[in-house]
């Protein structure tokens, strides 16, 4: 009778740190929030589809090489 005390224990670790986890979770949610990570969720996305109006970088010309003898 005795084996279900420490089982019972164990609720009285895990519920604070459940407790804990959500106010965490709570905190980055409105973090993210107020530094307006939501804000244009779309444009994201479709700047995939869109051609870059220049390229990143100018295409390099291969060197003159002297043919070997």
């Amino acid at each position: 009778m005795n084996a279900k005390v420490p089982l019972m224990n164990i609720i009285f670790v895990l519920i604070p740190i459940a407790i804990l986890f959500v106010i965490i979770a709570g905190v980055v949610f409105f973090w993210a929030i107020r530094s307006e990570q939501f804000e244009d969720l779309d444009r994201q996305g479709s700047n995939i589809l869109f051609d870059e109006e220049q390229p990143a970088h100018k295409p390099v010309k291969p060197a003159d090489h002297d043919p070997q003898p």
